[in-house]
């Protein structure tokens, strides 16, 4: 009787263990799969990698839709820069992350380790790879425009990303769409395996881009904050509208020197600002809405217009000329004419009223600006 009762128990032990093994395994690796798409033109073919679920799920999803690419341009990425740069060093990248670490979202840190297990990468190389902008200091160019100044009264708005093309990043585009289990659907414009956000919309309408403005004299900068880069993550969850978007940023423990551009395409709430960050000095902080002009900068301003590009003389001229009347097209000008030379790896036109977008990536080491843009809709991915 006892030697079937310890049997008995060793059999129950035994399912007890398997259901338990079963149940981690169910809660770490997502049992969806991301859905791909492709938009492209006669040069550019750009998968759209729609996820959806909890944060690890999503990134788990998007690591095995573009694993091969990830480890591509995320392992490249990380070793041009260390190779290029001496003062990036293992130790600094992992400092950084270090600092950051507890203003960072817990969602944006459970999808990277979804990332790392979908791709099989490292997650202390992604990490690394993910510090690379934040420590390094850039340039770029942001507009918006809205309801007077347009042709149908919409929202719109560039990005234009002027950051290195030697590390071929815009060799492995690709286009997120995020459907949360919790929180917002949003889209953002990346390259294989990095997930912080350069810029981004939500289904919401509401529209994030920078210009960087940290100059190399202060590095090494202070890490203590959030960089822009994870802040706007949690704002394409959470944020319904400009004002909510403006009290995060106001919240926010920031970091360096930046310019911030914030769209809300939503006609009830229609409008943008110009955040200015500049944490090393007293003030912390300044917002610039319609028509108004950002103290200690020499720059002209309109109404139903925020602007601070890479030639604002230029800029000036073309919304001046344009008012009224911009529509895609003319957007799509008006970024290629502010561009750098020699280093614009990726613009964006969006329009937030209709949660469309059109983007050109550069081609090989040719600037985006050369580039054809194509035309993404969000909303073709939402249902």
């Amino acid at each position: 009787m006892l030697k079937k009762v310890l049997i008995s128990l060793l059999v129950l032990v035994f399912f007890i263990s398997c259901s338990e093994k079963g149940d981690t395994t169910t809660e770490n690796h997502s049992s969806k799969s991301a859905k791909v798409f492709y938009v492209e033109n006669s040069t550019t073919k750009i998968p759209v990698v729609v996820v959806s679920g909890t944060p690890y799920e999503m990134g788990y999803q998007l690591g095995q839709a573009t694993k091969e690419e990830s480890k591509k341009c995320m392992l490249g990425f990380l070793d041009l820069a260390q190779k290029s740069n001496a003062a990036l060093t293992d130790a600094v990248l992992d400092d950084a992350w270090n600092k950051m670490l507890p203003y960072i979202d817990k969602r944006f840190i459970e999808e990277l380790k979804g990332l790392a297990d979908g791709t099989e990468l490292p997650l202390d190389q992604l990490r690394r790879a993910h510090m690379i902008p934040v420590v390094s200091s850039y340039a770029c160019s942001g507009v918006a425009v809205w309801g007077d100044a347009t042709a149908n009264g919409d929202l719109y708005q560039i990005r234009n990303l002027d950051f290195t093309m030697n590390a071929h990043l815009q060799d492995y585009p690709v286009i997120v769409v995020y459907k949360p289990k919790e929180g917002i659907p949003h889209i953002q414009t990346s390259f294989a395996g990095y997930i912080a956000s350069h810029s981004g919309m939500n289904a919401k309408g509401i529209v994030l881009g920078e210009k960087g403005a940290s100059p190399s004299s202060e590095y090494p900068y202070n890490y203590d904050g959030i960089h822009f880069s994870l802040l706007f993550r949690s704002i394409l969850y959470d944020s319904n509208n400009l004002d909510e978007t403006l009290d995060m940023i106001k919240n926010a423990k920031l970091i360096k020197r930046y310019f911030l551009y914030i769209g809300d395409g939503k006609k009830e709430s229609m409008g943008a600002a110009i955040a200015v960050v500049t944490t090393p000095d007293d003030v912390k902080l300044s917002i610039y809405r319609d028509n108004e002009k950002p103290n200690g900068i020499a720059l002209k301003v309109m109404s139903n217009c925020i602007y601070y590009t890479m030639n604002n003389d230029i800029a000036y001229a073309n919304l001046n000329l344009n008012k009224g009347k911009f529509d895609a097209e003319k957007m799509i000008n008006l970024s290629k004419s502010v561009a750098s030379k020699g280093g614009n790896l990726l613009n964006i036109v969006y329009d937030a009223s209709t949660l469309e977008m059109w983007v050109a990536y550069a081609n090989g080491l040719s600037d985006a600006a050369n580039s054809e843009y194509i035309h993404v809709n969000m909303n073709d991915y939402l249902n």
